[in-house]
């Protein structure tokens, strides 16, 4: 033993003070997060592609996808069809078409699409 460790007191490690992150986690280990980030989001991106294109492809929709409204679900629907989108009650939508019926076509935070009735969203 040296003579630091010889008189060092000892502290129970949770009444230890935090050191800074920087101390604790080594310049490669910082260097790992920010690549999985970038890998995480990418695989975000192919899943909200393929979303997308199943969407075109089941609805048949060759117009620009592009937000017309927000809506709240009021209350939670389960789908009983793929083209029906399961809502969840307080989960914000994102209108998208109107159809001739009381759907309307939404997206949700996932980026999954879908017919919801008008009936189970709140427009504010």
């Amino acid at each position: 033993r040296e003579k630091d460790d010889k008189y060092k007191i000892w502290t129970p490690k949770f009444r230890r003070a935090k050191e800074y992150k920087d101390k604790r986690k080594s310049i490669d280990d910082l260097e790992r997060n920010i690549f999985k980030f970038k890998k995480n989001s990418e695989e975000k991106n192919r899943k909200r592609e393929k979303e997308e294109k199943f969407f075109r492809e089941t609805f048949m929709y060759d117009k620009e996808i592009s937000v017309i409204n927000t809506a709240t679900a009021e209350c939670s629907v389960p789908s009983e069809r793929r083209v029906d989108l399961p809502v969840t009650a307080g989960e914000q939508l994102d209108v998208i078409d109107v159809t001739e019926g009381h759907a309307v076509i939404c997206r949700n935070s996932e980026g999954r699409y879908g017919y919801v009735l008008v009936e189970h969203l709140n427009f504010r």
